[in-house]
Order: structure tokens, then C-alpha cells, then sequence
């Protein structure tokens, strides 16, 4: 039971942070002047606009995954090196920002109802971090080399992203061997350390209300 409760968890954060993620590189693109992914069809919360199949099998297997690249013409941002990194960063701020939505919910769910439905959303809120945290790394083709790329002069980015495709197997292969679970696992941790502060008062409040009830 508990390894088919994963299994849906992660196919029902699949279908919804991952559509979020994309949509959120389309549209921040499409704000700052550059319609490509618009064009495209992929400023939509649409699901299969979005999903690609390795990205999707890593997520439900491993916890990791991405959807399909959304593609942008640097050309058309009026300051480009800025402009690709913002467009790269609001996927992992989406997820982020459902984190920390699923931990609200996950808070009132468990002091309030049942702790079987809370968890659903604390597993969401986990694998949201998990891929916002994933996503960060500054390795090709993930947002963060396009965030970290920023800071570097165009001949050395230009030189870095020719091997994009084999930095791409190699970040799969650290992935399939573990290799990056540590590293990964102690980043999430911190995470969510940080989400559990920003959602202290919901603790405070609960406390206070049972202190009440009790008196």
C-alpha cells in the first residue's frame, strides 16, 4: 500500500508541478518580450504540453525529473543574459512556492483532519522541493546553468553549453547511481527546515487554540 501511495504522489505532483514549472519559464519569457513558448502553446497549465518522457519516468522512479524544455529566442529579451536567467528561474520558484502552499495545507490538514490526507500534501510539498532543488544545480541543461551561466562572459557559456548533451547523460547516470542523493538529500533538508520556520505560526496558532480548549 504504502509503495502504491508514492506511486500516485508522485504521478499527481507529475500532473501538476511539473505543467506549473514549464508554464511559469513560458510566461515569464512572454512578459519579458519574448513570445517563442506563447507561439507554441506552452503558456498553458496543460499537462501534456508540457511532460517529457524521461523527465517523466525519472520523477515517478527516483523523485527527480524535468518536463520538456521550453524554448526561448534570447534575441527578442531586451537585456538577454538577464532575461534567459529570470525565465530560468521562476520553474524552480513555482515549485517553491507550492512547497510552501502544501505546507500550509499539510498544517491545517494535520492538526484538523485526518494525518492520512495532511500527508498527501507533505509528500507534494517534498517532491516540489526535491525538483526545485534539482533543477538548481548548475549543470546543463537544468536552470540553474542557465541562472549561473548569466554571471559568465558568452565565450565561456557558449563553450559549456556545446557539451550540453553529454553533461546531460552524466547528470543522469550520477542520478540512476545515487551519487547525487547526498548532496541533494542534505540541500532538501535545509529546505524544508526553512519552510517548517516560515510556517511556524500556523503551529503557534493550533497550540494557542488547544491551549484554549483545554482550559
Amino acid at each position: 500500500m504504502t509503495t502504491i501511495f508514492n506511486f500516485f504522489i508522485k504521478a499527481l505532483v507529475l500532473f501538476t508541478a511539473v505543467p506549473i514549472h514549464e508554464c511559469a519559464h513560458a510566461w515569464t519569457a512572454e512578459k519579458l518580450g519574448d513570445d517563442t513558448a506563447k507561439r507554441q502553446g506552452r503558456v498553458t497549465l496543460n499537462p501534456f504540453a508540457h511532460l517529457s518522457l524521461w523527465g517523466s519516468i525519472m520523477l515517478v522512479l527516483v523523485g527527480f525529473g524535468w518536463g520538456k524544455p521550453v524554448q526561448t529566442n534570447p534575441n527578442n529579451f531586451k537585456k538577454p543574459k538577464r532575461d534567459m536567467a529570470l525565465t530560468a528561474l521562476a520553474g524552480p520558484v513555482s515549485n517553491f512556492l507550492m512547497a510552501f502552499i502544501s505546507m500550509i495545507v499539510y498544517k491545517v490538514l494535520y492538526y484538523t483532519t485526518s494525518t492520512r490526507l495532511a500527508y498527501i500534501f507533505l509528500y507534494i510539498m517534498i517532491i516540489n522541493i526535491s525538483l526545485a532543488v534539482f533543477n538548481f544545480l548548475p549543470i546543463p541543461p537544468l536552470d540553474g546553468s542557465k541562472i549561473f551561466n548569466a554571471l559568465l562572459p558568452e565565450k565561456i557559456y557558449f563553450g559549456i553549453m556545446k557539451y550540453e548533451n553529454i553533461i546531460s547523460i552524466v547528470v543522469l547516470v550520477l542520478v540512476w547511481s545515487g551519487l547525487l542523493d547526498t548532496p541533494l538529500g542534505f540541500l532538501q533538508s535545509k529546505v524544508i527546515s526553512i519552510m517548517n520556520f516560515l510556517t511556524g505560526w500556523i503551529d503557534v496558532i493550533f497550540s494557542l487554540a488547544r491551549g484554549v480548549s483545554s482550559v
